[in-house]
C-alpha cells in the first residue's frame, strides 16, 4: 500500500505554462492526505520558493535536488553542502572557459553577472530575477547545497571531470544543476522514508526532468508526466499524462491511491 508521495514541482506539480497547481492535481493530493498519505516535494529549488503550492498540507520538503531537507515547520533535518575547495574550481574554471554561475541560497538566488539563459530560466519559472552579487563573497556566509551552471553539455563535461567531489543533472538544456556527488532527489527522499519508517514498496514518486531519475528509480513505483524528457521517462515504471493534462490525478487513481470519482 502507497504510504507516501514525493512530487518535483516545476513540470510535475507546477505548470510552465500556467505557473499553478492544476485544480485535478490540487484536489487530488488533499483527498490523498485524508486518507492518511503523507505527501513530500521532492525539488530543485530551495524550500523557501514554493510560493504556488500554498495551502498543500506537506509533511517535507526534499530541496535543492536533495541537499537540503526540512520538516513541515521549516526545521532543517539534512543538509549537504558543496564543499568550499571545489566551488572554488568551478569559479575558476567559469572564468577560464565563459560560463555563468548560480549560487542557490534559502535567502534567494546570486549570480555575477545576468545572461539571456538565466533571465529564459527564470521566465520559465515565474519566478524574479537572481540578484547580481560577490558570488565568493556570498558562498563565504554559510552553507551553500547547489550551484546552477549555464553551460553547454560538452563544457558542463569539461567542468565536472576537474570537480569529481560534485554531480551535475539536468532539467533543462541550457543549464545543469551542481550537487556534493552522491547527493541527489533519491538521497532526499531516503532521508524522509527513515524518519517516517516507509519502505520502498511504500513510496511513489513523480518527476519529469534529469534530476527527477534517481528518485523515480528508487521509488516502489516511479511515474513519470507525459511532458518528462527521455530519461525521466525510461527510469519510470509508468507515464501518465501531462501536468496540464491531469497527469497527477489520472496516475493516484490508476494506482488506487484515490478512488475515482
Amino acid at each position: 500500500m502507497i504510504r507516501a508521495l514525493f512530487f518535483d514541482v516545476d513540470g510535475t506539480l507546477v505548470s510552465f505554462r500556467t505557473h499553478r497547481v492544476p485544480d485535478s492535481a490540487r484536489e487530488a493530493l488533499l483527498r490523498a492526505h485524508a486518507r492518511g498519505v503523507r505527501l513530500f516535494v521532492a525539488t530543485g529549488r530551495t524550500a523557501s520558493n514554493l510560493t504556488p503550492l500554498a495551502g498543500l498540507p506537506f509533511d517535507g520538503v526534499v530541496a535543492l535536488n536533495g541537499a537540503s531537507c526540512h520538516t513541515a515547520d521549516g526545521a532543517l533535518i539534512a543538509c549537504r553542502p558543496i564543499p568550499p575547495e571545489a566551488f572554488e574550481r568551478v569559479m575558476a574554471l567559469s572564468e577560464e572557459l565563459g560560463f555563468e554561475v548560480m549560487l542557490e541560497l534559502d535567502e534567494g538566488e546570486f549570480v555575477a553577472r545576468t545572461s539571456p539563459a538565466i533571465e529564459e530560466l527564470f521566465r520559465l519559472v515565474d519566478l524574479p530575477a537572481p540578484r547580481v552579487a560577490d558570488l565568493r563573497e556570498r558562498f563565504s556566509h554559510g552553507d551553500c547545497c547547489q550551484l546552477c551552471l549555464f553551460l553547454d553539455t560538452e563544457t558542463e563535461r569539461r567542468v565536472m571531470e576537474q570537480v569529481p567531489e560534485l554531480i551535475a543533472a539536468r532539467w533543462h538544456p541550457a543549464f545543469a544543476d551542481v550537487n556534493p556527488r552522491g547527493v541527489d532527489k533519491a538521497t532526499g527522499m531516503r532521508t524522509f522514508m527513515e524518519r517516517f519508517g516507509l519502505a520502498p514498496d511504500e513510496v511513489m514518486a513523480f518527476g519529469d526532468g534529469g534530476n527527477d531519475t534517481a528518485m523515480l528509480r528508487a521509488a516502489g513505483i516511479g511515474v513519470a508526466m507525459g511532458n518528462a524528457c527521455a530519461e525521466a521517462r525510461e527510469a519510470a515504471d509508468h507515464t501518465t499524462s501531462s501536468v496540464d493534462d491531469d497527469g497527477i490525478l489520472r496516475a493516484l487513481v490508476r494506482f488506487g491511491v484515490i478512488d475515482e470519482h
